[in-house]
């Protein structure tokens, strides 16, 4: 219970990840892949995360600074792509209207959100590897529980957004559904920045 307590408050927060699971849920693309993938990602994340990865990432302080610089690009690229397909109007981005987003395409870009994303690797490598040594010798236990905490909130963010479908039949709610995106994107990018 205190892994799935930890792991839900750490995924609370609108980050790259969930935002673009709610862009997929709200256009009913590609959904099951994408909570598949991102919750698969962070249980694989917390697993090496409890059994060590923070006391190697402590030893080798140059790989924070090569993902903090690669995550904000990546970050600042994507909130690009966001703010275009705000620019382009509503009426492209209504999710009946428009061509489907490849699967290919989509599970790149899950990939890229999380395996790029160094708050990934600060959330489930650093911190849910400190914090399970406290529960020695159920560390793995603590990383399960973690785990389920993200597979419950992508699956019941990915399925969930559905019921937003009324809301954002209006093309305008796309727009600024793709504006806040972009900020969220080019926030976290910039934080990452300053805290280097």
């Amino acid at each position: 219970m205190s892994g799935f307590m930890v792991g839900l408050s750490l995924i609370l927060a609108i980050g790259a990840q969930n935002a673009f699971l709610l862009r997929q849920g709200l256009r009913r693309e590609h959904v099951g892949w994408v909570v598949a993938i991102f919750a698969l990602s962070d249980a694989l994340l917390f697993g090496i995360g409890v059994t060590g990865f923070g006391a190697v990432a402590e030893r080798i302080p140059v790989l924070a600074e090569v993902m903090r610089l690669g995550g904000a690009a990546f970050l600042f690229a994507y909130g690009a792509l966001r703010f275009r397909a705000a620019l382009r109007g509503g009426d492209a981005l209504v999710p009946s209207a428009g061509e489907s987003v490849p699967l290919r395409q989509v599970v790149v870009t899950c990939l890229l959100l999380t395996w790029a994303n160094p708050h990934v690797y600060l959330d489930t490598l650093v911190l849910v590897g400190s914090l399970s040594a406290q529960y020695a010798p159920f560390g793995l236990a603590f990383g399960a529980g973690a785990a389920a905490a993200s597979a419950v909130f992508f699956g019941t963010l990915g399925f969930g957004a559905r019921l937003l479908a009324p809301v954002f039949a209006r093309p305008v709610a796309w727009v600024w559904l793709e504006v806040l995106v972009g900020v969220t994107m080019w926030t976290i990018a910039a934080a990452l920045l300053a805290g280097g």
